[in-house]
């Protein structure tokens, strides 16, 4: 009965997502098209900032009833599956064109706050200390680090000359933003039925807590970012789906992790080395795509080797690293 009970969250989250991402790309594009705003900044603020309240509320919950392992493994385990799963997936639905700004300004970012939890989980290695951790002070480098990516966000802020009206639901901006609302509770009470009962069904089958934390609660936090990616696709909306996982990864570790870590210092224990390591790696294989390659597309091939690299990595943690 209890299996059922879960499998049923399971499904009810997912049609709660579905509906929520909807309405929201609706309402987001609405505004934006309303503000001669394009669509990439409204998915890597917006949309991004509220995809991602789902880890921010598993992290803050984590953080408080230091449930460390939870708050880390949460994170790393959501940006793995942004990268490697969103971008991924959509890429082989449809080749996706990246705008200037991401590549020059937002994938480093993204690359560099992986990097920067890479450096925070050996400081072992790099300067000798008893424990690998994230501290007070690292999350104060991480919010403020956060608030220059906005700033920097915000004051590129230019008119969307490149979409105009085609794929705008038109409808007043009250509604609109009602729209975004609603949009956002529903990925926000989706995302915790979705978490709630896959985390169940994981632990009766007896997987280890990190485990749990990185393919089970962190890619279930990021459905409602899946879903959003690809319903924004279908509506012709690339650089918000783009924005929207690129903006969420660099939220989860600057501002979440950030957060987290002010309100309880987070240990990076060894076994989270692994995923660590793939976090950086994806990152940087973002980067080499589209930073460092003439063909700055996404493409099928690409998408597809970011969902082999994904499966090997599940792969290993069940039946080698887990």
């Amino acid at each position: 009965m209890a299996i059922f009970i879960d499998l049923l969250m399971l499904i009810g989250g997912i049609a709660v997502a579905v509906i929520g991402a909807n309405i929201l790309v609706d309402g987001a594009s609405t505004i934006a098209y309303k503000l001669k705003v394009s669509s990439l900044i409204i998915g890597m603020t917006v949309v991004a900032f509220g995809t991602s309240m789902p880890e921010f509320a598993v992290n803050i919950f984590a953080s408080a009833h230091k449930n460390t392992g939870l708050a880390i493994s949460n994170i790393l385990g959501s940006n793995i599956f942004n990268i490697l799963i969103i971008l991924g997936i959509a890429a082989m639905i449809k080749r996706l064109p990246v705008h200037k700004n991401t590549i020059s300004r937002d994938i480093p970012m993204n690359l560099l706050a992986a990097i920067l939890v890479g450096v925070a989980a050996n400081k072992v290695l790099i300067d000798g200390l008893g424990e690998s951790a994230l501290y007070a002070t690292d999350g104060i480098i991480f919010l403020s680090l956060f608030a220059i990516f906005l700033y920097y966000t915000f004051y590129h802020l230019k008119p969307d000359d490149s979409e105009g009206e085609a794929h705008i639901k038109k409808m007043a901006s009250m509604k609109a933003i009602i729209f975004i609302l609603l949009g956002l509770g529903a990925l926000i009470v989706g995302g915790e039925l979705i978490v709630n009962g896959a985390t169940d069904l994981a632990k009766s089958a007896g997987m280890a807590d990190h485990v749990v934390g990185l393919l089970i609660v962190g890619p279930g936090t990021s459905i409602p970012e899946l879903i959003t990616s690809l319903v924004a696709i279908r509506k012709g909306k690339i650089d918000l789906a783009v924005g929207n996982v690129v903006g969420s990864n660099i939220f989860n570790i600057f501002f979440i992790l950030g957060l987290s870590s002010i309100i309880y210092p987070l240990p990076l224990h060894a076994e989270l080395n692994i995923a660590v390591l793939v976090t950086v790696g994806a990152s940087l294989l973002l980067f080499i795509f589209t930073f460092m390659t003439r063909n700055s597309k996404l493409t099928k091939s690409k998408g597809g080797l970011f969902i082999m690299l994904f499966l090997v990595y599940v792969a290993w943690m069940l039946w080698g690293g887990g």
